[in-house]
């Protein structure tokens, strides 16, 4: 490889520290073996220290951080690879553990993903998975699935009115607010905290304010009143089919917004339980709802684990 590529590549993965680091992904999906690798050719850290600048000394760490626990694990991690190596210690990265040793951790953490065309969304959210009675104070990677898709397939969004159910702490909505256009955009769910906390993610985000509604939409009760003033060319959902307790209801709703102004309605789901996803898809077909499976290939944009069943479906009523 040339002089050239090898400077892309390495600034490609150097990208790739960010992005992993910003969003809390999976310490063991980082290309470490690059960085050893650096390591023993230069027999010097400066690997090290340009990724320090890329994620804990990143504007975006000091200003919206990941967890305290994580930035422990993730710097840990990186001394671990110096020490195995005849390099000489980096002050540095000793300092940025002093710091993060310091922290108090919270319940609370940043995750930042950087977009296509510039900039990046960043949502809060809770640490713990369940939270507050919910597990909306996440984000999931079919949401995350859901906005890549959005990004590659913008005429479903660009100048129409979007409505998306269960929105959760809000990052695909953000995504689609930031780089599709559209010309109204309503974020719904039935939680309070989420609610709350979805709130604030739009605002931290700088979403233009005249353009975005939060709605409390509860699935069990919400009026045909609600549904119609809520009325979208585009109805989005991102992980909602995972509790067969909820899915009668949610279907029953589906049919409601199909079969009234027949909007393009996209559901992604992640199929961890195949009898609760084949059990959605059953009760969609018995009300006289049809769905087609999008498998078409999306962009990578943002980092989370796709070895997951992952499953965008567009939904039509029966002629």
């Amino acid at each position: 490889m040339s002089t050239e590529g090898q400077n892309h590549e390495a600034e490609d993965i150097l990208m790739n520290f960010r992005d992993y680091f910003l969003s809390m992904s999976r310490l063991t999906s980082y290309p470490w073996a690059f960085v050893e690798k650096e390591l023993e050719s230069s027999k010097s850290t400066g690997v090290i220290s340009e990724i320090l600048h890329q994620t804990c000394c990143h504007p975006l760490c000091t200003k919206f951080p990941p967890s305290v626990r994580y930035r422990k694990l993730f710097i840990s991690e990186l001394i671990k690879r110096v020490e195995a190596t005849d390099c000489d210690p980096l002050d540095e990265l000793y300092d940025a553990l002093g710091e993060v040793i310091g922290a108090e951790e919270t319940t609370e953490c940043y995750k930042s993903y950087f977009l296509p065309g510039g900039g990046a969304v960043t949502v809060q959210e809770k640490v713990a998975v369940i939270s507050e009675g919910t597990t909306g104070l996440v984000t999931w990677e079919a949401a995350l699935h859901l906005a890549e898709w959005a990004l590659d397939n913008q005429q479903y969004f660009r100048n129409r009115s979007v409505l998306e159910l269960g929105s959760g702490v809000g990052l695909t909505g953000i995504a689609i607010c930031a780089s599709c256009g559209p010309s109204q955009f309503t974020f719904s769910d039935c939680h309070p905290s989420v609610l709350l906390r979805l709130r604030e993610n739009i605002r931290l985000n700088g979403l233009d304010q005249k353009a975005v509604r939060v709605e409390e939409l509860d699935w069990a009760s919400v009026t045909d009143d609600q549904l119609i003033e809520a009325g979208a060319d585009t109805v989005i959902a991102a992980d909602v089919v995972y509790d067969p307790v909820v899915v009668e209801t949610l279907v029953y709703r589906l049919s409601q917004i199909v079969t009234g102004s027949s909007p393009d309605v996209f559901i992604c789901s992640t199929v961890r339980n195949a009898d609760t996803y084949r059990g959605f898809t059953q009760r969609l077909e018995n009300a006289g709802i049809l769905h087609k499976v999008l498998s078409g290939p999306v962009r990578r944009v943002f980092p989370y684990n796709r070895e997951s069943n992952i499953e965008i479906i567009k939904l039509y009523k029966k002629r």
